[in-house]
């Protein structure tokens, strides 16, 4: 950690001397309005057809103004362009998942959270209860594409940070290359986690729920003022039980403080802090063979709940701890400076065996008693991470044009130490397991340190004219250095450009056609026989879109199509990969979002994917589709609150998730079938307390969420019973 807390002072000196000559700059440049001001756009978050304003240092560490929004309409957000932008302003499409939402479908994670997503495809590998996984527009974000209220959560191989659901107030989707704001990331987009954080209203809130595996937890949310200039709020949760595999158990908790001191209007200082903290048996459905999970095997299907680990071996613990802040001033010419940092660090160690194939290693099982083969597998990571982003916002006038300046300078690095170890275990009966067998010692196979920093500068104009027009360009420069020492060794050093250019036209009645061009990057780890050193990711996106916000009631639609091109993959037999690899995601989104009253709430979407490998060192796959990912995903889910009358308070809710079919293997030979499932919700609230039952899969449908090949095919979440009871006061 001396490095980066050294290595970030020097980058907090440079932001220094960037900023305040800037500042100076800006005093100058500014050219007052007709009414003797120049006034920043301020955020508007509707829910419910109520509208709350606040400061875009909210909107970018992605705090919701009002910790009782009601509704599934957000207005505006920080995510996609750093400045508090309503969303029909931002030249890509973005989804925002309220709190209320999250509740109402009785999403426990992250990954739940965004199954009614447009563009997202969750749980590619099942319910995994240490990992929300993502994939956007055909791309895994998982690692490079996740962000806490504004800052990269960065992950890689299984040094990455968990955050718990429950403490979070929204969560931001900007879908569609995003380097030009966040540096490296995926192309596929960004999920950015928003956190609960102080409103100066009191707030007291527990919630006691249960599952019908056996596992239950108990959160509470508690905030209030401390005087005029200090505002404070906790949440956290406990839990622990059985899961829905055999022998899966497990404790976590999670606990996120924040303290806001605000000594006058223009200035604000949030210290947030997570302790996060989990032991675990693992659970399973995943590293299954696609005979006897796609296709029956001679002995039917695998069971859903087995579980093929070492129960008395089986072991994941991870403590996790997180701290930063986000500061921001407004000066008297309304320009404002913001710094956000935060630094963490994540301790990891798991255990566990999983099997892969059959006897032998075989794609298919050995009769007359079907055993599975097993691997051995251990890995012990710690991270330190630190992140830390300046920002310079401010309005210029010239003429009729008004531009919305952003000016900012970011620094970021990872640090990991690994080993990872590995054994050929004993085999198991599929059908008739028995647990116990002595296991081999695993092998280390890596054993080595990474550090990655990576500095990027870059610069914003919104340009508002003619009573509609909104034109937004971005540039951005970015210098990465990686380092690798043990067991592989490697290094490089690598810099990129990349851009944004959009333009969108806001009429009256609420229709905001736009159109967008932007590059990416995405640095990777690793090097081969071939390649000496990975060179980043890079491609770029083409989009254009309607999006439409009625004047009649609170909504929000999106209608997108975009062309995503991916290069420099990694691609050829291990150890020896070339950077060859292409690939092409086409599609078209739609989104709805609907507070059609104020009891009937809708959420729709529907995605549609030609994805395609363009070039490959196997010639053979180009022209296919990529394995795993489905290229159609559609979801409803409306719920409705009684407004009057005896049943007042009564609630319900349901919803519909379609997952078409994809490829097991990048040659397209065997394919996933497509699956429907069904979701239901039923509760009650009065006053300051209420209850809900939520069941996901209703019929228990037994599907496969998706196969990287014959050995690796996962099971998809079955039905599920969830009660909770909160109260308020």
């Amino acid at each position: 950690m001396k490095n980066a807390c050294t290595t970030a002072a020097g980058f907090g000196a440079a932001a220094v001397m960037f900023i305040w000559p800037v500042i100076g700059q800006a005093q100058d440049a500014v050219v007052e309005q007709s009414d003797g001001e120049t006034v920043l756009r301020s955020i508007v978050v509707e829910g419910q057809g109520e509208r709350q304003s606040g400061n875009a240092s909210a909107a970018a560490g992605g705090e919701s103004n009002d910790t009782q929004t009601q509704g599934y309409v957000v207005g505006a957000t920080a995510t996609g362009s750093k400045t508090d932008t309503p969303i029909l302003e931002i030249p890509q499409s973005v989804s925002v998942v309220t709190r209320q939402q999250m509740d109402d479908q009785g999403a426990q994670t992250a990954d739940e959270a965004l199954r009614y997503t447009a563009g997202i495809f969750a749980q590619p590998f099942g319910p995994d209860s240490d990992t929300n996984w993502f994939y956007l527009r055909g791309f895994d974000i998982t690692q490079t594409g996740v962000f806490l209220d504004g800052l990269q959560l960065y992950g890689y191989g299984f040094g990455a940070f968990y955050v718990d659901s429950f403490n979070l107030e929204q969560i931001d989707v900007l879908r569609g290359a995003s380097s030009v704001l966040y540096g490296g990331s995926s192309p596929g987009g960004i999920v950015n986690y928003i956190s609960k954080m102080p409103t100066g209203e009191r707030l007291r809130y527990t919630e006691f729920g249960v599952n019908d595996a056996g596992t239950a937890y108990l959160g509470f949310d508690f905030g209030d003022s401390v005087n005029e200039y200090f505002d404070y709020r906790v949440s956290g949760r406990v839990l622990g039980g059985n899961g829905y595999f055999d022998f899966q158990e497990g404790f976590r908790g999670s606990i996120s403080p924040s303290i806001r001191w605000s000594p006058d209007e223009e200035t604000s200082l949030t210290i947030l802090a997570n302790i996060t903290y989990v032991d675990e048996i693992h659970g399973a459905a995943s590293f299954l063979p696609f005979t006897g999970t796609v296709e029956p095997a001679s002995f039917g299907y695998i069971d859903r709940n087995a579980n093929y680990t070492e129960p008395g071996l089986d072991d994941y613990l991870r403590q996790q701890y997180m701290v930063g802040y986000e500061f921001e001033h407004t000066f008297d010419n309304d320009w404002t400076v913001r710094q956000n940092a935060r630094y963490g660090y994540a301790d990891i160690h798991e255990f566990n065996l999983y099997p892969f194939g059959y006897s032998g290693f075989s794609a298919t099982p050995v009769l007359p008693n079907p055993e599975f083969s097993r691997i051995v597998f251990e890995h012990d990571t710690k991270i330190n991470t630190f992140q830390i982003d300046n920002q310079l916002e401010g309005e210029v006038q010239t003429g009729p044009v008004s531009h919305e300046l952003l000016f900012g300078l970011d620094y970021q690095y990872f640090g990991l130490d690994q080993v990872q170890a590995s054994a050929i275990g004993t085999p198991i009966s599929v059908t008739r397991p028995i647990y116990g067998a002595p296991q081999p010692a695993p092998s280390p196979y890596i054993d080595q340190s990474v550090v990655q920093q990576q500095v990027g500068l870059y610069v914003q104009d919104q340009i508002r004219f003619g009573d509609g027009w909104i034109v937004t360009l971005n540039g951005r420069y970015d210098y990465v250095d990686t380092e690798a020492t043990g067991t592989p060794e490697y290094s490089g050093e690598v810099d990129a450009w990349s851009g944004r250019a959009g333009i969108a036209y806001v009429f009256e009645n609420g229709l905001t056609p736009y159109a967008s061009a932007s590059t990416f990057f995405d640095p990777l780890v690793g090097s081969s026989s071939e390649v000496d050193f990975f060179e980043p990711e890079s491609g770029e996106q083409y989009e254009i879109g309607l999006k439409y916000q009625p004047t009649w009631f609170n909504g929000l639609f999106t209608v997108s199509w975009f062309d995503l091109t991916k290069k420099n993959v990694v691609t050829g037999p291990f150890g020896a990969e070339t950077q060859i690899g292409a690939v092409n995601s086409r599609g078209f989104e739609f989104e709805a979002q609907a507070n059609i009253t104020n009891s009937l709430n809708l959420v729709a979407a529907f995605t549609a994917y030609d994805l395609e490998i363009t070039e490959d060192s196997n010639t053979a796959i180009v022209g296919n589709t990529p394995y795993l990912i489905p290229e159609q995903l559609a979801s409803i889910f409306l719920n409705y609150r009684v407004p009057t009358g005896r049943l007042e308070g009564l609630t319900i809710g349901g919803g519909i998730r379609y997952q078409g079919s994809s490829w097991v293997d990048n040659e397209n030979t065997l394919k996933v079938p497509a699956a429907t499932l069904f979701d239901a919700k039923i509760g009650y609230e009065r006053e300051n307390w209420g209850a809900d039952l939520n069941v996901t899969n209703i019929a228990d449908t037994r599907y496969v969420s998706g196969c990287q090949g014959v050995y690796t095919c996962s099971y998809g979440e079955g039905r599920s019973f969830e009660f909770r009871m909160f109260a308020k006061w």
